[in-house]
C-alpha cells in the first residue's frame, strides 16, 4: 500500500476538485481519520491507498495523485464504509463519482468497462450479444415466449446476467414456473427489455443511463402490469432509487424485488411449501441489503419451509460481507472478486449449512464460482431456486 505524498505545496492542490467530487465536503471536513472505512472494505488489503489515506488525499486536493490511484476502481460500491462511518461520509459515493470525473477529466478508465460501455450502447446489454436472444433462458419452458408484451398482473424483469449468463438461467426458469403454478399471469418485454444501466452508472458513465431508462419504463407502462418484479438486487435497486431520480417516481406501476414478491405470496398463501430438510445459510446482496434495506423477505421465505434450519453467518444483514462481485470490479479484477469471494465463502461453510441461499444473480455466480476454485463442497441457490424446489408439485 502505498504511503501518503511528501509534503504539500499549494500548486498541487485543487480545491475545485475537492467539490466537485464531494458536494457534502463539509462532511468530509468532519472525518476524522478513525480507519472505520477502511477496516471494513473487503478490497482494501489489494488497493494502493485504503479508502482512509485517499479520503485524505480527497481532502486535501490532490486530484492528480488521487486520480493516478487504482483505489476507486477496486470499490466493489457495497457501502459497508458508508454503513459503517460514524461520521455518516459517503465514502462508496464518493468512489463511484471519482470514476466521473476520471470519465469527463480524460484520466485512464479501464479497457474493460469502455468495452462494456460500447456492448451496452451497440446491444443494448453488457455481454454484447444480439438482445435478440434475451429470452434464451427460456427454451424449454413451453408458453413464455408467447407471453412477451402480453398483458399481465406481473412484468418479470430478468436483468443482463440471468438472461445471458448460462449459470444464472435457472432463477429466472424457477420464478416463471411459480408464477404458473401460482396462476399468477406475467409477460415479458424480451427483446424490447434493455440493460437497467446499473453497470454504467458504476463504471462512471451515468450520463448513459437516461436513454436506457426512458425506454424500459416507456416499455413497461405500454404493457401495463400492477407490478415490476426483478430478480436481480442490481436491477432491482437501479429501478427503485435511481430511475425515479432520472424519469420521476410515477411509474405507474409498483417495482418490487422478487423476494418481496414471493413473500407476499406465501404470506397470501398463495403458494405453499414441502418439507426440505436443509441446513441453509443466507448472503445478503449488497444492493438489496444495505443499500436497499430488503432484509427479512428472503429470511421469511425460508423459514417458511417446512424442516429448513436458517443459521446467520457471524457478518449478516447491514453488517454482511461483499461475495466481491459488484462495482464492475469483476470486469477489472477478477482475481480481487476471488479473492473477496473465498472469504465469504469460507465464512458461509463456518456455520456447517450445506446450502447458501442468495438472491441476487451475480452473488450466486460469485460465490458458485470461488466454490468450484477451491472445490468446497457446498450448493449455491438463488432464493427463486429455492422456492421452486420446495413448492408443493
Amino acid at each position: 500500500m502505498a504511503t501518503l505524498p511528501a509534503p504539500l505545496t499549494e500548486a498541487l492542490i485543487d480545491s475545485d476538485f475537492i467539490q466537485q467530487v464531494e458536494p457534502d465536503w463539509h462532511k468530509l471536513a468532519t472525518c476524522m481519520q478513525c480507519g472505520t472505512c477502511s477496516a471494513s472494505c473487503p478490497t482494501a488489503d489489494l488497493m494502493d491507498f485504503s479508502p482512509r489515506q485517499l479520503w485524505e488525499l480527497v481532502r486535501l486536493g490532490l486530484r492528480d495523485v488521487v486520480m493516478n490511484s487504482r483505489t476507486f476502481w477496486l470499490c466493489t460500491q457495497c457501502y459497508a464504509c458508508s454503513a459503517r462511518c460514524p461520521r455518516g461520509i459517503m465514502t462508496s459515493a464518493t468512489m463511484r463519482r471519482l470514476r466521473e470525473w476520471a470519465v469527463a477529466n480524460g484520466y485512464a478508465v479501464p479497457q474493460t468497462l469502455q468495452m462494456m460501455r460500447q456492448a451496452v450502447s451497440a446491444t443494448r446489454n453488457i455481454l454484447n450479444e444480439d438482445n435478440q436472444t434475451r429470452l434464451i433462458w427460456s427454451q424449454g419452458l413451453e408458453g413464455v415466449a408467447k407471453r412477451v408484451q402480453e398483458p399481465a398482473e406481473v412484468l418479470l424483469y430478468t436483468g443482463c446476467v440471468s438472461a445471458l449468463y448460462p449459470m444464472a438461467y435457472s432463477i429466472p426458469q424457477s420464478l416463471v414456473q411459480i408464477l404458473e403454478q401460482a396462476h399468477v399471469s406475467y409477460t415479458l418485454l424480451g427483446s424490447e427489455e434493455w440493460c437497467c444501466g446499473y453497470p454504467l452508472y458504476g463504471a462512471g458513465f451515468k450520463d448513459d443511463m437516461v436513454e436506457l431508462a426512458r425506454h424500459n419504463v416507456e416499455k413497461v407502462r405500454s404493457v401495463g402490469p400492477k407490478v415490476l418484479v426483478a430478480t436481480c438486487s442490481s436491477c432491482y435497486y437501479t429501478w427503485h432509487h435511481l430511475y425515479p431520480e432520472l424519469v420521476g417516481d410515477s411509474f405507474g406501476f409498483e417495482v418490487m424485488h422478487a423476494t418481496e414478491f414471493l413473500a407476499r405470496m406465501v404470506q397470501e398463501d398463495r403458494i405453499r411449501m414441502t418439507e426440505l430438510a436443509w441446513t441453509v445459510t443466507y448472503h445478503d446482496p449488497c444492493d438489496l441489503g444495505r443499500k436497499s434495506s430488503v432484509y427479512e423477505p428472503p429470511r421469511a421465505i425460508i423459514r417458511s419451509i417446512p424442516g429448513m434450519q436458517l443459521r446467520e453467518m457471524p457478518h449478516n444483514r447491514e453488517n454482511a460481507i461483499c461475495c466481491g462481485g459488484g462495482g464492475d470490479v469483476a470486469m477489472t479484477e477478477p482475481d480481487a472478486v476471488e479473492h473477496v469471494s473465498v472469504q465469504r465463502l469460507q465464512e458461509a461453510v463456518s456455520t456447517g449449512a450445506e446450502t447458501i441461499i442468495s438472491s441476487c444473480q451475480q452473488c450466486k455466480r460469485t460465490l458458485l464460482q470461488a466454490a468450484r476454485k477451491t472445490r468446497t463442497r457446498v450448493r449455491v441457490l438463488d432464493v427463486c431456486e429455492l422456492v421452486w424446489q420446495a413448492m408443493e408439485k
